[in-house]
């Protein structure tokens, strides 16, 4: 009889320190982990603007300012004929017409994330720079002076596929220097939200419009970035390097 008693006594204990166990260890659970969007860094790319002549940067926090003299670093028929770059078209558009300008040097400055993200509210891109390539040279949106389309403003493209806009040598479209040196899919510059450029190649695939938004980018491995990075491509279909506006926000660009 005793050991029952015993017995009951101990179960009751027991069935009474239960709930107190478990709450105890409730507590001290971990709460579920938030769901975290991987932010991207785009660091990794200022090196492919090292040892070139017209630019130079400079990191403060998150933000990189580029400055550029916008001076290409290919020949061009809009160089003054007594430099060492200048060259005759060669090109193969029949009808090629050059523009009045010529190439001068600039002073042009971007300031932009080095952690650039989807902006909630989209910005148009501005008539001028939007963009900086890989060698300095300025990239301009997808319209001519006005906003008209480039449909005209083409036959003006040298060899290499810029010209000036007064002494603003730019792109439009694909900047074939840059294609032909580093590959059709390589990085070939930076808009000002920060988001990459790339060439009319990915994955041995040309790329289309129909392959991208409407700020003519998509999300995707690049070389540069194995694990995906929202980025633009260069096509050779209007709007050829932006759509709509910016898919990020864009920083600041002086001139």
């Amino acid at each position: 009889m005793i050991k029952m008693k015993q017995f009951i006594n101990c179960l009751f204990v027991a069935l009474v320190a239960l709930p107190a166990f478990y709450g105890c260890s409730s507590d001290t659970q971990e709460a579920p982990s938030e769901i975290v969007e991987t932010a991207y860094d785009i660091s990794r790319l200022l090196s492919m603007f090292d040892n070139v002549a017209a630019v130079s940067y400079s990191v403060s926090g998150t933000t990189v300012t580029f400055t550029t003299t916008d001076l290409p670093n290919h020949t061009s028929p809009y160089w003054d004929t007594s430099s060492p770059l200048y060259e005759a078209y060669n090109g193969t558009n029949p009808n090629w017409n050059q523009n009045p300008g010529v190439i001068g040097e600039q002073q042009i400055t971007f300031t932009m994330t080095l952690n650039p993200a989807e902006a909630l509210n989209k910005s148009a891109t501005p008539m001028g720079p939007i963009g900086i390539s890989r060698n300095g040279v300025v990239f301009f949106n997808q319209y001519a002076a006005g906003g008209a389309p480039l449909t005209g403003e083409i036959n003006s493209f040298d060899q290499w596929l810029g010209h000036p806009a007064n002494t603003t040598y730019h792109y439009h479209v694909e900047p074939l220097y840059l294609t032909e040196t580093y590959g059709a899919d390589a990085f070939l510059g930076l808009l000002s939200d920060g988001f990459p450029v790339y060439g009319p190649l990915e994955n041995g695939t040309t790329i289309t419009n129909a392959d991208l938004d409407d700020y003519h980018g998509h999300t995707s491995a690049t070389p540069d970035f194995p694990d995906g990075i929202y980025h633009y491509h260069v096509t050779n279909e209007d709007p050829y390097l932006n759509g709509n506006g910016f898919f990020g926000t864009a920083g600041s660009i002086t001139r």
